[in-house]
Formats: structure tokens, sequence, C-alpha cells
């Protein structure tokens, strides 16, 4: 429902769109757009500063892969509920509150000094998260009505994303060459008290038309369903067991749970999630994209930052420089990506850019000789390139939507780029785990003469065997360890590459054929 400039939804009191005047609409982009580069500059900032995280506050292998995924298991949580929340309160009013918590959040990172500190700084994290990032897309849809500008819109906002790729590690590594790992996160608290200043200034209001009363056990069900699975998949892959009793309890907990919500969500008039929305091929092609492309390149972007620090031996700064080609390709990508829709059409360059992120993967195992950075940077150029290309994904999501069903539409396109981060670091990270200890052969190692428990330590991660070859004064396991660890990021690129030609393959047979982004569905 539209409004005339100057009517109450024109200023935000109500109604799923809002009419405002041009400058003000790109202003509003500006704004929420700024919102996610900070929330991805923290996810990749983590990449750099976990190294030197890790040697101080010494988390064991099951605390480091909390610290890095407790952010993105509470903000599976809490994507769902926090929309519909704020298709309810107001979007602007919850997007404001979200930039309060994620910036308190970070302040309270100085005080943390153990793992499990760290985790819980990362869990209110991942609850202002939850708070800005589907509003951010919901507010996009209400501010922008018109479908073609709309696609140029997101655009911007996907490039400005593949930008906190680049500036999180960079600005990351500046931090850590000055000071100690805890800056990285305080570098947060400005950035989220000038959005707050600048979101109350420019952004408008929307909210559902009509919204219906708050259902507490769709909450219940969204929360132990998402969390659940993300919790057992992690399990799992931590057991290294498919059938490791409590992983798989939890497991079909989570599914029964989610297999409950849908079945409500389908029997009630007015929703938490409109899951019918997966009755469009359009957004049905947008998410599974956004999920299946975050799977593989997640992961692949931790252990490229790792590779990059522990085994090239660059400090935080110099690997933050040397990830700039991944998100050079990624804001490329997304300012082309709208005008190359219009050209050759939409399922076209989301599936192209798809496969050009597979095959980009796939040059690290494929490439000939030995592990280089030109190798690894012509890759991340194409994987960028891949990432850059989601904006026409979001742009069908939000061209298959009608206004009303916003909040469903960005709380399921967000949801799903985080379950696939958290699945990605949990499977193809446990990939990589097995094939770095099968490599190091810990067993010739003890042989050898290292002590039994150093040895258990370093099967932990490639930062412990560093740790305990420095201390010991061995050389040959770092370089053992190295040359582990670069056969695990190899092998994880093979099946990260593998997965995305696959995803390719799937959007182009469920996105229709001339899918035209500019027009809005109904």
């Amino acid at each position: 429902m539209s409004a005339p400039s100057g009517s109450p939804s024109a200023t935000g009191s109500a109604g799923t769109t809002v009419e405002v005047p041009p400058a003000r609409r790109w202003a509003s982009l500006a704004v929420l757009s700024a919102s996610l580069l900070v929330v991805t500059m923290d996810l990749t900032i983590l990449n750099v500063a976990l190294p030197e995280l890790a040697a101080d506050v010494r988390p064991s292998a099951t605390e480091q892969l909390w610290i890095v995924d407790s952010y993105s298991l509470v903000l599976a949580g809490l994507l769902i509920p926090m929309s519909a929340l704020a298709d309810r309160w107001g979007r602007k009013r919850l997007l404001l509150l979200g930039f309060a918590v994620f910036g308190a959040a970070s302040a309270l990172v100085v005080l943390t000094d153990s793992p499990w500190e760290v985790v819980a700084a990362r869990s209110l994290l991942g609850i202002g998260g939850a708070m800005i990032m589907p509003t951010t897309l919901s507010l996009l849809r209400s501010v922008f009505t018109d479908p073609a500008e709309r696609a140029t819109a997101l655009g911007v906002w996907a490039g400005v994303s593949a930008l906190g790729a680049a500036v999180g590690p960079i600005a990351g590594g500046a931090l850590l060459e000055h000071f100690g790992w805890h800056a990285a996160f305080l570098v947060n608290v400005p950035l989220m008290l000038a959005a707050l200043v600048a979101g109350v200034t420019i952004l408008p209001e929307a909210r559902a038309a009509s919204a219906s009363p708050w259902d507490l056990p769709s909450v219940a069900l969204s929360v132990a369903g998402m969390v659940g699975l993300v919790w057992s998949v992690k399990h799992v892959a931590e057991e290294e067991s498919l059938t490791d009793p409590l992983g798989l309890a939890v497991l079909v907990a989570a599914l029964a749970a989610l297999a409950v919500l849908v079945r409500r969500c389908l029997h009630r008039p007015e929703p938490l999630l409109d899951v019918r929305l997966f009755r469009r091929r359009p957004f049905t092609a947008g998410v599974v994209a956004a999920l299946s492309a975050m799977f593989a390149m997640a992961a692949i972007l931790l252990l490229l930052a790792q590779w990059l620090q522990l085994v090239e031996g660059h400090s935080p700064l110099q690997a933050g420089v040397r990830l700039l080609p991944l998100a050079g390709g990624g804001l490329v990508a997304s300012l082309l990506a709208s005008p190359l829709a219009r050209l050759v059409g939409a399922r076209a360059v989301l599936a192209g850019g798809l496969a050009a992120a597979g095959l980009g993967a796939l040059l690290v195992p494929l490439v000939p000789g030995g592990l280089t950075y030109g190798t690894v940077a012509a890759a991340m150029t194409l994987v960028g390139a891949g990432a850059g290309s989601l904006a026409i994904g979001s742009a069908m999501i939000m061209a298959g939507t009608p206004a009303d069903r916003a909040g469903s539409a960005a709380a399921i396109e967000e949801t799903a780029y985080d379950l696939g981060s958290v699945l990605g670091v949990a499977v193809l990270g446990s990939v990589a785990s097995v094939v770095y200890r099968d490599r190091l052969a810990v067993g010739t190692l003890v042989a050898d003469g290292l002590p039994a428990g150093a040895a258990r330590t370093a099967e932990d991660s490639l930062g412990a065997a560093v740790d305990v070859a420095g201390t010991l004064g061995a050389p040959a396991l770092a370089e053992r360890a190295a040359a582990a660890f670069t056969d695990a990021l190899v092998e994880t690129c093979l099946v990260g590459g593998a997965v995305m030609l696959a995803v390719a393959v799937v959007v182009w047979s469920t996105a229709p054929r001339g899918l035209d982004i500019t027009q809005q569905e109904h």
C-alpha cells in the first residue's frame, strides 16, 4: 500500500511502502548499506583477528569454533522473530535498537579475557545483527517502490557489502598492527553511533499495514528449530561422526520443530513467516543461490585468511590487503549485475555468477604446481564475482514478493545467508580438519620424538601446531603442519567449487526463463 508524500505513511506512521523524495530514498540507501557494511566488517575482521585472539585467550578447537559460529548461531535463531517484530513494531525503530545493541556488545568485548566471555559477547552481537540485517532489506523494499530503481539500489547495497569484506580485513589488520585484538571489535562503536544519528535523521518508518497478534508458539518453534539445526550440524561436524547420538537427536528435534512451524504458518491467515513465498520460482531461486553460495564461500574465506597468516607468514594487515581480490570481484560484479540482467536476463547473471565462483574455487586444486598467491588471487576474484551476482538474487526475491510480505522475504533471505555460512564453516571446516589431521600424521611425529601431548595439541589446529613448534623449537613440525593445512585448503576448495557449480545448474533450472526483475509480481 502506498501513500502520497506528506501522508502519514510518507513519514512512517503505517503502511508497507513509503513514498519519499528521491534524495531521501538514496540517502536511506546510504544509511542501510553502511549498517550492513559494519556487520560484514565484523565477520571478516574476526577472520584476520582470530589467530591473535586464539594466541591470547587460548581456546580449544571446540571453543574456537564457538567463537567463530556463536554470532551466526544466535543470528539464525532470531532473524525470523526479529523480522516479524519489525513488521509490527516498526522497521526503523527495531533497526535503531539493533544499532544500539550491536555497538554496546562491541564495547563489552574489551572486558573479555576468556574464550567463553568472547562467545558471550559474540552472541550479543548476534542479537544486534538479527535486528539489523533483515530490517535493512525490508526497509529497502518499502522505500524503493519502483522495481527497476530497487534493482539498482540492491546492487549498491550488495556492492557495499562486498566493500565491507575488503575494509574488514584491512581495518582489522591495521588495528592489530598497533593494538590488541579487542580493537577489531571496538571499531564498531563509533560506526554504530554514527548510524544511530543518521538513522534517526534520514530513515522513514514502515510497518505492516495490518499486523497480526504476536504468535508466541511460532516464535518458540522458530528459535528452537533454527538454533537446534545449527547446533546439531556443528556438533556432528566436531565429533566427526554422522551417527553421534546427541547430535542426531537434536537434529531430529530441530527438524520436527521447523516442520511444525511450517505447518502452523501454512494454516494461519497472518503467519509469523509466510512460507507460501516459496511457491514463487524467482523467490526460491534467489534463496537457494544465497544459501548454497554462502555454504562454500564462508568456509573458503576463513581458511584463506588463516593460510595467508600462518602458512605464508603475512601480518594481519598484509593478509587483509591480500584478500582484496575477493572484495574487488564482488564490488564490480554487484554494480554490473543489474545492467547485465537487463541485457542477458536475471537468470543468466545469477547462474553465471555462481558458475564463475565455482570455477574460481576449482582453480586452487586444479592449477598445476604448488599453491601460490597468484592462483589464490585469481580464485578470490572469481569467487567474489559470484558473491556480487547475489545482488540479482536479492532483486529476484524482492521482485517476487508483495510489499506486505517484505519482512518475511527479508527474514528468509538473511536466514539463508546465515545458515549457509554456519553450515559451510561446520561441514567444510570439518572436511578441512579431517584432511589436516590425516596429512599431519601425528603418529609419525611421535615416533620421531615429539611428545604425545604436544602432538595432540598440534592436531587441534594449524595455529596450535605453530605455537607448539615455537615452544619446542621444532621447525620441522611447523613446516609439516603448514603443508597439511595447505592440502586441507586445496581439498576444501575442490568440494566448495563443485557445490557452487551444482547450485548454478539448480538456479538456472529453477528461475523462470525471461524473468524481468524490473517488474513487480503481485
